[in-house]
């Protein structure tokens, strides 16, 4: 027996080593870390519980028989994060570029399926090189059975994608269906067809950061969720993601322990709204004035930034957050930012996070390339994310709220919970002079003195309509608040809401104009 102990033990060794200490080393001198480093930094010490060690490849073509490492290029089992359990697969550079073959792709399917069954996060440690080529269509088939469990699981658990290196092809696709994608700086690249190809084909000549590295991704494609400056720090922060999800869509997030003898008026956020309505101020400010230990959790922080979403707490508990930002923009709506707040959305909705949203908002942005590229269609999914949102909704209106975006940014019409203003709130069709402009354009034309007749009308009708009170009368503004007040309202708002139960018509699904 003890000869079968030594056995066990070499074998298991072997395992571990991957590719070897060359290839190691390699790994090493990219800056980055090996599959195992990876789970050992990011899961608690001590808690990984690795399944499938032993198994390997069963091709035979082209030489690759002679060449079978343990484990197969891919490291999968069960962790816990913060003491909460989780299941995980870290893909192994060191053996075969990390290639994904039958077992591999198998592993990692075998590893989806139990998070499905158990009700916890799936988390992809993406380092690939694609498909094996040696397998052929084998290879290709394990992919599409990865998508197909992506897609089945998707909001059933939460999943993220880490890339942290190469990730091409067919590839990509993984990480795309998931709920969020990491990236690290200089490292990690994503896109459907390499340099080479696009040269060929378009003629363009471009490098691997410029097609698809993850500053693009953060900036220009709005792919990458999350991007950081090295490993360790990405690692850092998809634990800290977590800790704002609950495990699966039939749980809650957790509640933290929050002081209520510091939940004071706060004089700072009196301020913060410009006297001059035309004038920006940083919608940045409010937030992190508003959430628990200004920890606010930004999510795609460098795409479409005339809108912020992320993660906070308020008042110990997990909220997800969608904001106008009139910094950029104005605050205003396009297409980038209306598909952006409604994926975030409908990801909140799916898994049972309350939603906060603050309206700076002066409409939709206007222009024939918002036109043809499709805003209305754009817009409408933010709308619908909103109307189907059955969690809890607070919303509240800072400043502007013109128009359509009124309806669309969580307004009481679409099943708003609790719908604040601030006195500085104006809500009507349009702006006062966009406004004035037709209703009086009569009269002003007439004037003896247009420019006057003009101001004085704009005078009138901003008194009477630029402000929060004809929409509190008809009860589409449950309060206007000091905004001093808000973090304490929204504090007790979030609290009555927690037994909320709201359904949607019976249907297979619902038809989001994608």
């Amino acid at each position: 027996m003890p000869d079968k102990f030594d056995d066990l033990r070499k074998r298991k060794q072997k395992s571990k080593l991957g590719g070897g200490p060359d290839k190691t080393e390699a790994q090493h001198k990219k800056g980055k870390l090996t599959a195992r480093e990876r789970i050992e930094l990011l899961v608690d010490e001590g808690s990984f519980e690795e399944i499938d060690m032993f198994v390997k490849h069963r091709a035979t073509d082209f030489g690759i028989g002679s060449k079978r490492y343990p484990g197969d290029g891919v490291v999968t089992g069960f962790a816990k994060i913060d003491g909460r359990p989780v299941a995980l697969y870290s893909q192994d550079f060191t053996v075969f570029g990390g290639s994904l073959s039958e077992s591999h792709a198998e592993k990692i399917i075998k590893i989806m399926n139990m998070a499905m069954k158990l009700g916890i996060p799936v988390i992809g440690l993406n380092d690939s090189g694609g498909a094996r080529i040696q397998e052929g269509v084998v290879s290709l088939g394990g992919y599409a059975d990865i998508f197909l469990l992506n897609t089945l699981a998707s909001g059933v658990i939460p999943q993220i994608s880490v890339v942290m290196g190469p990730c091409a092809g067919g590839a990509v696709y993984s990480p795309a269906i998931t709920d969020f994608i990491f990236m690290v700086k200089n490292t990690s690249y994503m896109f459907v067809t390499g340099p080479n190809v696009v040269k060929t084909v378009t003629h363009e000549e471009v490098s691997f950061e410029d097609l698809g590295g993850a500053e693009t991704h953060a900036s220009k494609s709005g792919v990458a969720h999350f991007i950081y400056e090295n490993e360790i720090e990405t690692l850092v922060n998809v634990r800290h993601l977590i800790s704002y999800l609950p495990q699966n869509f039939m749980d809650k997030p957790a509640d933290l322990v929050f002081n209520e003898s510091t939940l004071t008026a706060d004089k700072r956020l009196d301020s913060i709204i410009p006297d001059n309505s035309n004038k920006p101020y940083d919608m940045k400010q409010v937030i992190n004035l508003l959430v628990d230990d200004n920890d606010f959790f930004e999510v795609q922080a460098e795409y479409a930034e005339n809108i912020i979403i992320g993660f906070g707490r308020i008042g110990g508990m997990s909220v997800g957050i969608v904001a106008n930002q009139p910094e950029v923009l104005a605050g205003v709506l396009d297409i980038k930012a209306s598909a952006k707040g409604a994926r975030f959305v409908r990801f909140c909705d799916a898994f049972n996070i309350p939603l906060l949203v603050l309206v700076d908002v002066p409409g939709f942005l206007p222009g024939t390339e918002q036109e043809w590229g499709g805003i209305i269609t754009n817009g409408a999914k933010l709308l619908y994310a909103f109307c189907e949102a059955t969690v809890p909704k607070v919303t509240v209106i800072t400043r502007k709220a013109y128009g359509g975006a009124y309806d669309v940014m969580n307004s009481k019409h679409i099943r708003g919970d609790f719908n604040f203003a601030w006195p500085s709130a104006e809500i009507a069709v349009m702006g006062p002079k966009g406004a004035v402009e037709i209703i009086f354009k009569k009269e002003i034309t007439a004037a003896e003195n247009p420019e006057a007749e003009l101001e004085k009308k704009l005078s009138e009708y901003i008194e009477k309509f630029a402000n929060p009170y004809i929409a509190a009368e008809r009860g589409y503004i449950d309060d206007v608040i000091f905004p001093r007040d808000t973090k304490v309202k929204l504090v007790s708002a979030l609290k009555i809401l927690k037994t909320k139960v709201d359904k949607n018509p019976g249907k297979k699904h619902g038809n989001i104009p994608l």
